[in-house]
C-alpha cells in the first residue's frame, strides 16, 4: 500500500519536471552595445567610427578616410563587451 502511494507521488512529480538539470535564467544582452558592436570569430569586437555620417564638407579628406575605417576593441574593452554581450552579436 505504501509503495503504491510512493510510486504515484513520483509519477505526479514527473509531470511537472522533465529533467533534473537546473536551468538558469537567460542572460540579457546590453541594448546599446548590441547596436554598436559586432562580434568577430576571434573573440574581439568591431565598430564603426562616429562623426562620419554628416557635416563632411568641413572635414578634411584625411579625417574622413580615418573615420571610414573599422575600429576594433582593445583587450580591456573585449573583457567588458563579453559581459555585455554574452551570446555575441549578429
Amino acid at each position: 500500500m505504501f509503495l503504491t502511494r510512493l510510486a504515484s507521488a513520483f509519477s505526479a512529480a514527473r509531470q511537472f519536471s522533465t529533467s533534473t538539470v537546473l536551468q538558469y535564467p537567460k542572460l540579457k544582452s546590453h541594448s546599446g552595445a548590441k547596436k554598436r558592436w559586432r562580434s568577430l570569430s576571434s573573440g574581439n569586437f568591431k565598430r564603426a567610427h562616429a562623426y562620419h555620417s554628416h557635416l563632411n564638407v568641413n572635414k578634411g579628406s584625411g579625417q574622413k578616410h580615418r573615420l571610414s575605417k573599422t575600429a576594433y576593441s582593445h583587450d580591456k574593452q573585449t573583457v567588458t563587451l563579453k559581459k555585455l554581450l554574452p551570446y555575441g552579436s549578429p
